[in-house]
């Protein structure tokens, strides 16, 4: 009995079935760790370049806001040190006063501004006034001594107010008297944590435990940080981070590196050109690459059970079941090989081959959906960096690419247009009265109604805080600028209607026409704006709410 049960088991692996079987089984383990393989590293890698380039776009987003804004603090220090009075500086109370319009007119500069001896020891005047000591001694400060070396507004290491410890950064730039030389120093500070500045890398994160870095590669220092437990500490040594060593040298792009504490992460870098700093959008691999781990989960458990699947129909030698799965598996492998387009695969029979058919194919709409999100994310960041987020009209960059483009017509076809600067009188008083919130619907309000005035042709943008700006083409001249002033003004002779209060407004407008009053932007926009001012002083002034 003992030898017939060995001659059975003998002649049961000499059958074609057993070894069909267990060649089967060979099969299905082999072409499960191939798919794992090919699946994982294609998917890794797609993820990869996904992530990377969505990881480039927030990072370059995040650093040219940051730019703009320091653009916008430097260029208000050089319109102030430039029309600062010599005469006030032998008046500290005349001082103040400038100072504190200048101030109120744009507070860009959280902490105040100030305007230094020359020699550095003592304030002349400052506004807000600070309580300083009376042994006040700047002339050691890199601010100080870089405004006095330039002729330009310069900015300086990031450092903790020895006021009150906050940490802040200071921008500066010398003041000069009639023959050119300094006489003093204009200097403004900015808290780091103000709103409207360094708001993006601070009250952002990246996924769940991802974020922003704001680095001074000259000071060596983390000006800013989503983690405010690193803001103003310094890098890390050379060689402990070695993408990091790269952008202190001048890299700039995306990789995957180990940080100081031992995690891997991708990494997108973008500089922040005027103040030589480069921001870092970081996200742990780990956090990336985790839906690629579950899905090698998840492949590896369907295929033990297509393996069981497989052995019993192999058990049974009906060749024709595995039709299905051979040629899924093989346009499998063309769709990973290239050979073929990407497409989904025919689900011929709900059984196991057709759950698998059916996971591939949502997972390749899952990749689909991936990357139309990824160019709709794009397209509105682009939007975003052209586009007011209250008004929806274009902003400041769109407003001087359009207004260059506009010089190059002009120049080629030897036609003008206009500039329109446009002020808000008695927006403040809304604002201060009101609260922020009803001025932002006035501002909504008045851009709808200036918006609803112009051609298809023209263009009308926000240009900062209450101020806007139209470019008036397709042969403007100057009295048909003047008649859409006009225009203008009289859409906002109707008081704004917000929840029941009647909020009366009035235009300042500055005209400048194309040669006439410049043959560049700058010239046209200093024209506007000049002009834009004049009147204003010389308006009369909107009722009192």
């Amino acid at each position: 009995m003992l030898i017939a049960a060995t001659d059975g088991l003998r002649r049961q692996c000499r059958s074609v079935i057993i070894r069909l079987m267990l060649f089967g089984l060979i099969l299905v383990f082999v072409g499960a760790c191939a798919r794992i393989w090919v699946l994982s590293s294609f998917l890794e890698g797609k993820i990869n370049n996904l992530t990377s380039s969505q990881q480039q776009s927030t990072a370059s987003y995040v650093a040219h806001d940051i730019d703009e804004k320091i653009k916008a603090r430097l260029d208000l220090l050089r319109r102030a040190a430039g029309s600062l009075p010599s005469a006030a500086l032998d008046d500290p109370m005349v001082l103040r006063d400038w100072l504190k319009r200048h101030q109120e007119i744009a507070p860009l500069f959280s902490r105040g501004l100030m305007v230094v001896r020359l020699d550095g020891r003592g304030a002349i005047a400052d506004y807000p006034e600070w309580r300083r000591s009376p042994d006040f001694d700047v002339s050691d400060r890199d601010w100080f001594r870089a405004a006095l070396e330039s002729r330009e507004p310069v900015i300086g290491r990031p450092a903790r107010s020895s006021i009150d410890g906050e940490p802040m950064v200071v921008m500066a730039m010398a003041v000069t008297g009639p023959a050119g030389t300094p006489i003093a120093v204009l200097a403004g500070a900015t808290a780091l944590s103000s709103p409207g500045f360094l708001n993006l890398v601070q009250g952002n994160r990246i996924g769940r435990s991802g974020g922003f870095l704001l680095v001074s590669p000259r000071d060596r220092l983390f000006v800013s940080a989503s983690d405010h437990g690193m803001i103003l500490t310094a890098t890390p040594p050379e060689g402990v981070n070695p993408l990091h060593d790269r952008a202190m040298a001048g890299y700039r792009g995306t990789g995957i590196t180990v940080n100081a504490a031992g995690v891997e992460e991708l990494s997108a870098i973008a500089s922040v050109p005027t103040a030589g700093w480069f921001l870092v959008a970081r996200l742990p691999t780990a956090e990336a690459f985790e839906g690629v781990r579950d899905l090698q989960t998840f492949i590896a458990t369907n295929s033990l059970m297509i393996a069981a699947f497989a052995a019993i129909v192999l058990f049974f030698g009906m060749r024709r079941f595995f039709r299905p799965l051979t040629e899924a598996a093989r346009r499998m492998h063309q769709m990973a090989d290239g050979h073929v387009e990407l497409s989904p695969l025919p689900v011929r029979r709900m059984d196991e081959v057709g759950e698998l058919a059916q996971g591939f194919n949502y997972l390749l709409g899952k990749l689909r959906e991936q990357e139309a999100a990824l160019r709709a994310s794009e397209a509105r960041m682009a939007h975003m960096a052209h586009h007011d987020a209250l008004t929806g009209l274009p902003n400041r960059t769109m407003f001087h690419n359009r207004l260059q483009q506009a010089i190059d017509r002009a120049e080629r076809g030897g036609t003008p247009f206009a500039l329109l600067y446009i002020d808000l009188d008695g927006f403040k008083p809304i604002n201060d009265t009101h609260g922020h919130s009803r001025g932002d619907e006035v501002l909504r309000e008045v851009a709808r109604r200036l918006s609803g005035l112009l051609r298809k042709s023209d263009l009308i943008a926000r240009i900062g805080g209450d101020e806007f700006a139209v470019i008036l083409e397709v042969e403007v001249t100057p009295a048909g600028a003047e008649t859409v002033a006009d225009k203008c003004r009289a859409a906002l002779e109707a008081p704004i209607l917000i929840d029941g209060l009647r909020l009366p407004l009035a235009l300042s407008i500055g005209v400048a026409v194309y040669p006439k009053d410049g043959r560049d932007a700058q010239q046209l926009i200093v024209h506007a704006d000049q002009a834009m001012y004049a009147v204003k002083r010389g308006a009369v002034r909107v009722p009192a709410l």
